[in-house]
């Protein structure tokens, strides 16, 4: 609808009008302030308080992060359908849709409780299945609720990581019991010895927010997934060289990566667990670390492949926020810049170590993205820390900061044991599906594509006449 010049000079004088009005009100209504029945007060005083444990603040800040990290999730599908073809994309939808919807219930059922319930012998957690704890009698302990919504969105996180290694061959029912295995066994039991104040974390191993507890994780169990389900049928000829099979919409997974980088606002720094000043800090050596990512994976691609790839840079983006995931609160912004740099070199040449060295066809990068800067990230803190960062953040300082191997040993045997536990399991859990025939789909349907023969339907439909 087109406005008149006179129309548009009559909206201004009505505007106008309102705001003078509004000048006019606001003093009588603060003035009436003091008016506030003294029961309203009380009740907005109470809240601010909290529970006298944890302040109003905290509760916000947790779950504002909770949901930022939440909608991460909405970044994973988003990188992983842009990097994969388009007749796999509704699989890859209903996948990323089912990791948040299976893992909301395992982790609430026993996974929550095996990782942060009272510890059994520092190894596994034996209280709190079902927030049973929540409520005791007439006492609501809303922090419980609080806290387990922050830990289930990253029990998700690491679940979600396998599907794109996998993706366009795997069967959906496989993914469907592996996913609720990883949120509600494998992934809670091997955070509890570090996160519930298990055997590990008696050790010093120290991980801020999760670079080997949560994406390590991700990426070993990726890692053998991909291995054991094999790679995509054309993805290697006859000489064992490797094809390109580029994704159809690297838009999509630009946005995706744009997503995850505001979502790692809240997973880094939320992971203070409460309203402190530190998270604002948290968050600066998380940008610097994902920017030096995304910048030197983009001039070392250059440098290999003659162009300044948009694939690996994106990756390069999410590998520096995976790497600085672990020591984001120990280190400086400085260590955080290196941090960064080395995970955008990792990422360019694991990536195509992995595609031709090691024939692992992954279709996203998860396994070098999520598992080998999982595992820079947590020996980073080993060799960066530095105070007054280290003793704020729970940490000894670094070799590279007078601290020799006392925080180093702890971060090298940390990032082996979950290595090795999380590759067992795994692997344990994929050779049994594809014992059963229940892994990989059929030449036919992968040829296909998963969206008709697993879905029966297509993402786009603009072969459609009425369309």
């Amino acid at each position: 609808m087109k406005f008149h010049r006179s129309d548009r000079r009559l909206w201004g004088f009505f505007l106008a009008a309102l705001f003078v009005l509004a000048l006019g009100w606001l003093p009588p209504l603060l003035a009436q302030s003091d008016e506030v029945p003294e029961a309203v007060k009380q009740y907005v005083q109470e809240a601010l308080q909290g529970d006298g444990e944890h302040t109003f603040s905290d509760y916000l800040w947790m779950m504002v992060a909770g949901f930022l990290v939440m909608f991460m999730q909405a970044g994973f599908a988003m990188v992983e359908s842009g990097f994969t073809r388009a007749k796999n994309t509704v699989n890859i939808l209903m996948k990323n849709v089912m990791d948040f919807s299976v893992g909301s219930i395992l982790y609430w059922a026993i996974g929550f409780g095996l990782m942060y319930g009272a510890s059994v012998g520092g190894w596994i957690g034996g209280s709190r299945f079902f927030l049973a704890d929540a409520v005791q009698g007439e006492t609501i302990n809303n922090w419980e609720y609080a806290e387990f919504f922050f830990q289930l969105v990253f029990a998700a996180t690491a679940a979600t990581i396998v599907s794109g290694a996998m993706a366009e061959r795997t069967q959906f029912r496989a993914y469907l019991i592996y996913s609720a295995i990883i949120s509600g066994l494998i992934y809670p039991i091997q955070g509890h010895w570090s996160w519930g104040g298990g055997w590990l974390s008696n050790l010093g191993f120290h991980d801020f927010a999760g670079s080997a507890i949560v994406h390590s994780v991700g990426g070993w169990a990726a890692l053998m997934g991909a291995l054991i389900i094999g790679p995509r049928s054309g993805k290697y000829d006859a000489q064992g060289r490797p094809r390109v099979i580029p994704g159809h919409n690297i838009l999509i997974a630009a946005l995706g990566v744009f997503i995850l980088w505001l979502g790692w606002f809240g997973f880094n720094p939320g992971s203070t667990l409460g309203a402190s000043p530190s998270f604002a800090r948290i968050a600066v050596t998380t940008n610097i670390a994902a920017a030096a990512g995304g910048v030197s994976a983009m001039f070392f691609a250059w440098i290999l492949v003659k162009k300044p790839d948009i694939g690996l840079t994106l990756n390069g983006v999410l590998s520096g926020l995976v790497a600085i995931t672990a020591p984001c609160a120990v280190v400086s912004p400085g260590s955080a810049l290196i941090i960064g740099i080395v995970a955008g070199v990792l990422c360019v040449l694991f990536v195509r170590w992995f595609d031709t060295v090691f024939k692992v066809d992954d279709p996203v990068g998860a396994i070098t993205v999520h598992g080998i800067n999982g595992v820079w990230g947590a020996l980073a803190v080993g060799l960066f820390a530095q105070e007054p960062f280290a003793s704020d953040g729970g940490a000894n300082p670094g070799l590279f900061f007078g601290g020799g191997l006392s925080q180093l040993l702890p971060q090298i045997y940390g990032v082996l044991v979950i290595a090795v536990w999380t590759l067992v399991t795994s692997g344990v859990l994929f050779g049994i599906l594809r014992a059963a025939g229940a892994l990989r789909v059929t030449p036919e349907e992968e040829v296909e594509g998963l969206d008709i023969g697993e879905h029966g339907t297509h993402a786009y439909h603009l072969e459609d006449p009425l369309l």
